[in-house]
């Protein structure tokens, strides 16, 4: 049991001094907080959808957004695309499951917002289909994919790749670029403020 935990530990420790040195994941992120600050700035929104524990981590990085994430300061408008489980439930009997993400696109994103994908495979087919949906429309999009980023590294404006094969070590580095992203954008804020 402990060999398991300390494995566990262990993996994750190596994969977190690996992104570290990955550069390009590093701007990207950057990248990334820029467009959303920017989006911010001009009262657009962010959209955010993903998948069971994706979907949980949609959820966070929205509720990071909206309440605080370390300093108080009004909220930044961003909607989960997971949480009205009425409106999943319809759109998936109505049309399919495919479409659970996409129609909502669609209907709430304006110009300016930010769309972003959550998804370890960067394959999940209601995913994919957000962000043609997305690209159809003509708003930009960061996917926070795993592996090899799947089908949505080349649909996403901004791919930020987290390159390991396992999925709780991807949620890991997915959650800590979350977190590092809220970081970075209310501390802009807070010093734009002062």
């Amino acid at each position: 049991m402990k060999g398991i935990i300390s494995s566990n530990i262990d993996e994750s420790a190596k994969l977190h001094h690996n992104i570290l040195k990955n550069k390009r994941l590093v701007e990207s992120v950057v990248f990334a907080v820029r467009k959303i600050t920017a989006a911010i700035e001009s009262k657009s929104k962010i959209l955010v959808a993903g998948n069971g524990g994706s979907a949980a981590d949609a959820q966070h990085f929205v509720a990071e957004l909206v309440g605080r994430f370390q300093i108080e300061r009004n909220g930044f408008p961003a909607i989960a695309l997971t949480t009205n489980t009425s409106l999943v439930t319809a759109l998936a009997n109505d049309y399919s499951f495919d479409r659970v993400f996409a129609r909502q696109v669609e209907t709430l994103a304006r110009p300016g917002d930010i769309f972003v994908a959550i998804t370890t495979s960067g394959n999940s087919n209601n995913i994919i289909s957000a962000l043609e949906s997305a690209n159809k429309i003509g708003i930009e999009s960061i996917g926070l994919l795993g592996k090899d980023g799947g089908k949505a590294k080349n649909l996403c404006t901004i791919p930020i790749i987290v390159p390991h094969n396992s999925t709780a070590r991807i949620q890991e580095i997915h959650i800590l670029m979350i977190h590092s992203i809220c970081d970075a954008v209310e501390k802009y804020f807070a010093q734009k403020s002062k």
